[in-house]
């Protein structure tokens, strides 16, 4: 019996990625100076040529991309937001165990907000006093609130989370979240995310489905998260 061998295939490069145009990174340069800013500085200190005066590029091309820095805090604060939603996603769409999939949505919750813990500071501390960022705000956490007292509600339906009005108590844990997250990652030095987290786990997961389920030898609300 012949065996048909396959003539070998050229080698052929693999396709190269996107590039990133200079358009990209001059915004992105502006957005990263912004982050850094907030550091240590608070939002209402933030002028264009302030910001401007720690990039490489001139102040017009700030008016490029935003109109002015409420515009650039709210475009950082959608940024912030997709990342959590992403990070959230397992619980809040995801089918199985409630529990193991709420742990690991609240693990990266706190690994995003440790990255950008200052930023939620900078504008939790301006809403306080700037109409415009306060309207953000409210509407970012807003959305957050609606996602949670949904996936509350779609597990009472199942029997998974006892009978009570999921709205209150998804705002409850939502601004709780907020104040822990702002206090320990906020500013330097930032505290440890491993007690942080376990500390949100052990509120949200008895909040919801039972002390029972926090104390569990299989919860692993005693592990510790890395910070990169």
């Amino acid at each position: 019996m012949s065996v048909q061998i396959s003539p070998q295939r050229p080698h052929t490069a693999p396709e190269p990625g996107p590039k990133v145009g200079k358009s990209e990174r001059t915004r992105a340069e502006i957005v990263d100076a912004a982050a850094e800013f907030l550091w240590s500085r608070p939002f209402r200190e933030m002028t264009v040529n302030s910001l401007m005066a720690s990039t490489t590029v001139s102040r017009p091309a700030f008016y490029q991309y935003f109109r002015d820095v409420h515009e650039l805090m709210e475009t950082l604060l959608v940024t912030l937001e997709g990342e959590i939603l992403a990070g959230a996603e397992p619980w809040l769409l995801g089918t199985g165990d409630p529990v193991a999939l709420l742990d690991e949505s609240l693990s990266e919750l706190v690994r995003v907000c440790y990255r950008r813990g200052p930023f939620l500071k900078a504008v939790a501390d301006a809403a306080t006093a700037d109409k415009q960022v306060e309207t953000a705000w409210n509407g970012f956490l807003g959305r957050f609130d609606d996602a949670v007292s949904e996936r509350i509600a779609a597990d009472q339906n199942l029997g998974l989370i006892v009978d009570f009005e999921p709205r209150p108590v998804a705002i409850a844990l939502n601004r709780l979240d907020a104040y822990t997250l702002i206090q320990a990652f906020g500013q330097r030095p930032r505290s440890r995310p491993g007690p942080v987290a376990q500390a949100i786990k052990r509120l949200w997961i008895s909040s919801l489905y039972g002390q029972q389920w926090a104390a569990s030898p299989g919860s692993t609300l005693n592990r510790e998260l890395p910070t990169d």
